[in-house]
């Protein structure tokens, strides 16, 4: 017999049950593998819901059912990488359609908005968005989605998640909101009238970086209806293995996101007190722009923070980077190991220098994304690092 959905009412029982059954053949509670690229058929064009794995799979179709139960959305669709979720938003519009998004992003969406998209005609606005009014200026009768960040990588902006949404809808413009620093834990941007969630599943949501995907999230069923052609016609979905692993990442979920937000907050107070230390960006400060908003639309700061070496040149940098011993040196997030990252030659390498420097992006600046290990350990290594 299923289990009554209505029941899961708080984030930590929808992160284990929403969306799975017990297996109908054996009772197993644990969603099964449905390892398999085809499904037989009765006779042509009669089957059970399932014909190619390419289009629907058991496993993944748990997996998608639970994603879009924990962002309180009526449908999900799972990728093979946050990259491959993001181009079929982007393949919504057509030639001469424009996209307003923020001057702090992530290096790979830069790289695929100006090397993919802008040459087939689509073109891109990166404004700060830390004043959602700025959008106002950059409307056109062109415009047709807005894609925000927030707390925006790596340099942790907030953006007002509701006043963008009402901007959009005013206008008739989609708004999609890459909530992966958050997870879905912290934010629902659908909640704040987004009309898509965009999560690389490949950070908190699996949560053990063993996993590469990607989310999208949505309550309107025609969105959903183009996004799922889109999904099923370029083929960019995960396998039933990765889906797998990801259902089972997700039932701990709310347990690790306590962690990260308890140890990122420890390491934030830590690296801003340090004399080494020039700067830190963490929404959880009182001074941290739009503080307010982020208390707001957020339920915790999460568990990543960066910070800006003081008199530290690339050298100096790189050394700092390469000495620690608790902390990983490698690209990524969201994990249960602590990692540190060099945007400038890391994850943000596509974005031209002059480019990411306005946004604030240096070359002295280091990302933490703040695991679940003993805050001790943690602090240590922060301090045997920053003294090399």
């Amino acid at each position: 017999m299923g289990k009554d959905e209505s029941l899961f009412r708080h984030f930590g029982t929808k992160a284990i049950h929403a969306g799975q059954e017990p297996d109908p053949a054996t009772g197993a509670i644990m969603t099964p593998i449905y390892q398999t690229s085809t499904f037989v058929q009765e006779y042509p064009g009669k089957h059970k819901g399932y014909a190619y794995a390419r289009g629907k799979n058991p496993t993944r179709d748990a997996l998608q059912r639970n994603i879009a139960a924990l962002e309180n959305g009526k449908f999900g669709l799972c990728f093979s990488s946050g990259m491959g979720a993001m181009d079929a938003v982007i393949k919504l519009l057509k030639p001469g359609d424009e996209v307003i998004t923020g001057n702090d992003l992530y290096g790979g969406s830069y790289r695929m908005f100006t090397k993919i998209f802008e040459p087939m005609g689509i073109k891109f606005h990166f404004i700060d968005l830390s004043d959602a009014r700025h959008i106002l200026k950059n409307i056109n009768s062109n415009t047709r989605l807005i894609w925000i960040e927030t707390p925006t990588n790596p340099t942790m902006q907030i953006v007002d998640i509701s006043a963008c949404a009402g901007i959009a809808q005013s206008h008739g413009i989609l708004l999609a909101v890459d909530n992966t620093f958050a997870s879905p834990y912290l934010q629902n941007p659908l909640d704040l009238g987004a009309d898509i969630v965009m999560h690389s599943v490949t950070k908190y949501l699996g949560g053990h970086s063993d996993v590469v995907m990607g989310a999208l999230v949505m309550n309107r069923e025609d969105l959903y209806e183009r996004l799922a052609f889109i999904h099923n016609s370029c083929g960019a979905t995960p396998g039933p293995m990765d889906s797998f692993l990801v259902l089972r990442g997700i039932k701990t979920l709310h347990v690790r996101m306590e962690r990260h937000c308890e140890n990122g907050k420890h390491v934030a107070e830590f690296l801003r007190n340090h004399p080494a230390i020039e700067k830190v960006f963490w929404p959880g400060f009182a001074d941290h722009p739009n503080h307010d908003i982020a208390k707001k639309q957020m339920r915790g700061f999460g568990g990543m923070v960066s910070a800006r070496l003081k008199n530290a040149d690339l050298e100096k940098t790189f050394k700092i980077a390469s000495s620690f011993r608790v902390f990983s040196l490698a690209e990524s997030l969201g994990g249960v190991e602590s990692l540190v990252n060099h945007p400038a030659t890391m994850t943000h390498a596509s974005i031209p220098k002059n480019e990411r420097e306005k946004s604030g992006v240096t070359d002295n600046l280091l990302r933490f994304s703040v695991g679940i290990e003993d805050i001790r350990d943690l602090l240590e290594d922060l301090r045997h690092a920053l003294s090399i």
